[in-house]
């Protein structure tokens, strides 16, 4: 029986029906790569922009509050302190970890802008033309004296609140009962956040990476250095200020602007806008971006960067307001 096979044009037909199905198939799925990879990257960077937002925001909303303490100011009379760790982070008089004798207010919250050099006394790698927080505050957790928990926390400080007494304490000292009934026990923070840049290795590759840094008090290293959020690229604060003490905000004042009286008025200092400039980790090389310029606020010292390389970039803002200020100044 005579078989018929196929004709030389017929399997080039076949063959090149099957090449457009696999080049469909390819570019299909070269496509839906390049999709994920980039909702990937987009992802990471919007949660690392709304972790460090929450990060900042959880310190500066405790601004203000001092526990169970009632009265109208803190004195030499009313409060009692140890010394501040040595070295410290220092912006200014009377703005180390803990208040002392003098004559002005404690600032629980003073920023500047980095020139790149020694900032508040304890920083030499912060990155220029960012800004540099500082944050002191009750973590807003009563705590009870615990003495298997201890050993624990005495790498940390305390404050412990009456009506008319206040007292700074470190957690060696933290005994297992409270000086009276009425007093309560509150975690003491001071933070130091600033950006640098480091040096790291990814995918064996070494890339210069900025990273947000965090100055934290503690009693057995002082001001010690952790990382807090890689790809944090800028961040910029801008403060509503309540001139008239009607509880409202009446002015704005980038950090550049603000003088001693400013900072000195807690009172004074009702929202703070946060401005973050996040960036990828690594630059994409197949990324076509039509404009690289990013502005971190609306007023006349807003921060623009202009870029033209491959990396992906957002901005992030906010605006968190201090809900616990009040009349209570450090009067020592």
């Amino acid at each position: 029986m005579k078989q018929k096979g196929f004709t030389i044009l017929e399997f080039l037909i076949s063959m090149f029906i099957g090449f457009l199905i696999l080049g469909g198939v390819i570019a299909t799925y070269v496509s839906m790569k390049a999709t994920t990879r980039d909702t990937m990257a987009i992802g990471e960077l919007q949660e690392t922009g709304r972790l460090t937002l929450s990060i900042l925001r959880r310190d500066i909303e405790q601004i203000g509050f001092w526990g169970t303490f009632y009265e109208a100011e803190f004195s030499v009379d009313n409060t009692t302190s140890v010394a501040n760790p040595d070295p410290d982070c220092f912006g200014g008089l009377n703005n180390g970890s803990f208040p002392d004798k003098t004559p002005t207010n404690f600032r629980p919250i003073f920023a500047e802008v980095s020139d790149g050099n020694k900032m508040l006394d304890c920083i030499d790698d912060s990155k220029e033309e960012t800004n540099v927080i500082q944050l002191k505050f009750l973590e807003g957790r009563q705590v009870t004296p615990d003495p298997v928990e201890k050993k624990n926390n005495e790498n940390r400080y305390y404050f412990i609140a009456e009506q008319e007494k206040a007292q700074f304490i470190s957690g060696v000292n933290v005994n297992n009962a409270l000086p009276t009934v009425n007093a309560t026990l509150w975690p003491y923070s001071h933070h130091v956040y600033y950006i640098n840049e480091q040096d790291i290795t990814i995918n064996n590759r070494r890339i210069i990476v900025p990273v947000l840094m965090r100055k934290r008090l503690t009693v057995k290293g002082g001001l010690t250095t952790e990382p807090i959020m890689e790809g944090i690229e800028d961040i910029r604060m801008v403060f509503g200020i309540d001139s008239d003490a009607d509880n409202k905000v009446d002015t704005y004042r980038s950090t550049q602007d603000m003088t001693t009286e400013l900072w000195e008025n807690t009172d004074g200092i009702l929202t703070v806008q946060v401005f973050l400039l996040v960036r990828s980790l690594e630059a994409d090389a197949d990324l076509e971006l039509k404009s690289q310029t990013y502005t971190l606020g609306l007023d006349d010292d807003k921060r623009v960067h202009t870029f033209t390389d491959k990396y992906r970039r957002t901005v992030f803002t906010t605006t968190i307001r201090l809900n616990n200020v009040g009349s209570t100044a450090w009067r020592m």
